[in-house]
């Protein structure tokens, strides 16, 4: 489109610029072509001198147009001084109305102001009506009132095509604002584009920072659940035995922290390939979680129950990965912080839900000043939420000092 519109413009232009030279010359070949209409020799030198005039004129005109704005006052002043050779020219001989046609061509070009351009139409009607009824002077009545008549015939016609002419420059004009409008809505949907396309970038990249971040928090609880609760064991085991003088004893110590060294290498070798818990490796949940509970009873000396409750389902594995590892570090915090003397294990199957309680007879503890992360740098009960709250569930802790701990995971009952 505005590809069309430039190249109509420059044809538009081409034809202000050369129309006058186009239209003097038909005038001109058309005269040579009757000299009886011009018999006096003074008449015909009249004739080359205004022809010279006019091209001068024109000349001058093709220069000084490119240094002053149209329509102005002089464009306003070539346009009546063409104006007038035209007119003296055409009485002189009438083939040269088709030169006082020009004004019908660049008449809203050169002329400022709409009253002033319908007298700019109008003088060009006269030598044109003036031609039409048979030139210049006039010898019978009867040309006058044909002169009149062609005279009101002619502006009658300038007045309709004006119209259609006004009626399209305004359709143009609203073609364009409207071409403008949806240049400038595309320009600035362009920005929204861009803009969204940053905006997502940015949300890609956020999110992909705090998968890594999760990511990394989920792995250091992993470790801390399997490898460092190992340890502990192992470093608790290896105390008893530096501590005990019964060689008996010390050896059951040596055995149970050989037993757990084992289980956390074994531990570190299956993370290496999916983070699932070794446990769950050839055991369902509640097998794991009953010889999870048993083997911390006899490493801590501290009575534990495991309870089933409902059918047992089988789960969806990272279900089953985060009720164990939620019972396992519960069970650790009891051991390190809860001095209890029984704890209590408990999963139960219900409708659309597994739950899973610990619970103990410990000192207990205010849970809202409980620290964040336990002293040892382990995770604690954050670490246990975030759990719960990765695969769409909670968890609850209620406690009191003096009055033991329970602590409840609710979990979505997936099935794999």
């Amino acid at each position: 489109m505005a590809t069309t519109d430039s190249d109509l413009d420059r044809r538009w232009a081409a034809v202000l610029r050369w129309h006058p030279y186009w239209l003097l010359a038909t005038g001109t070949l058309l005269a040579l072509a009757r000299p009886d209409l011009t018999p006096a020799t003074g008449e015909r030198v009249a004739t080359g001198a205004l022809i010279v005039a006019a091209i001068a004129l024109q000349l001058w005109w093709g220069r000084a147009r490119r240094a002053r704005p149209v329509p102005g006052t002089a464009s306003a002043a070539y346009f009546a001084l063409r104006w007038a050779l035209s007119a003296v020219l055409t009485w002189l001989n009438p083939f040269f109305s088709f030169y006082a046609a020009t004004g019908y061509i660049d008449n809203n070009v050169l002329v400022p102001g709409r009253r002033w351009r319908k007298v700019g139409a109008f003088a060009s009607s006269l030598p044109l009506a003036a031609a039409q009824a048979g030139g210049l002077p006039f010898d019978r009545a009867e040309q006058w009132a044909l002169f009149a008549g062609l005279l009101l015939v002619n502006n009658a016609l300038l007045m309709m095509v004006g119209y259609f002419v006004q009626h399209e420059e305004e359709r143009s004009a609203a073609r364009a604002a409207t071409i403008g409008e949806l240049e400038r809505t595309n320009t600035a949907l362009q920005q929204a584009l861009d803009e969204n396309a940053a905006l997502q970038a940015q949300l890609l990249l956020q999110a992909r920072e705090a998968g890594v971040v999760e990511e990394r928090r989920r792995l250091a609880a992993e470790i801390h659940d399997t490898i460092a609760q190992g340890m502990a064991g192992v470093i608790t085991q290896l105390q008893v035995v530096s501590s005990t003088p019964d060689p008996a004893t010390a050896h059951a110590h040596v055995d149970r922290a050989a037993a757990l060294a084992r289980h956390s290498l074994g531990e570190a070798r299956r993370s290496v390939h999916n983070l699932a818990p070794v446990d769950l490796a050839h055991d369902t949940l509640p097998g794991a979680l009953r010889k999870s509970v048993a083997t911390w009873s006899a490493q801590t000396d501290v009575s534990a129950e495991f309870t089933l409750v409902g059918e047992a389902l089988e789960l969806h594995g990272e279900l089953s990965a985060t009720l164990l590892r939620i019972a396992q570090e519960a069970l650790t915090n009891a051991a390190k912080h809860a001095a209890a003397s029984r704890v209590g294990v408990t999963l139960s199957y219900m409708d659309g839900e597994v739950t899973l309680d610990v619970r103990d007879d410990g000192r207990g503890f205010d849970p809202l000043r409980a620290p964040k992360r336990t002293g040892t740098g382990g995770f604690g009960l954050d670490g246990m939420r975030s759990r719960a709250e990765r695969v769409a569930g909670s968890l609850t802790v209620e406690s009191e000092p003096g009055y033991g701990t329970a602590v409840s995971a609710r979990l979505p009952l997936v099935r794999p």
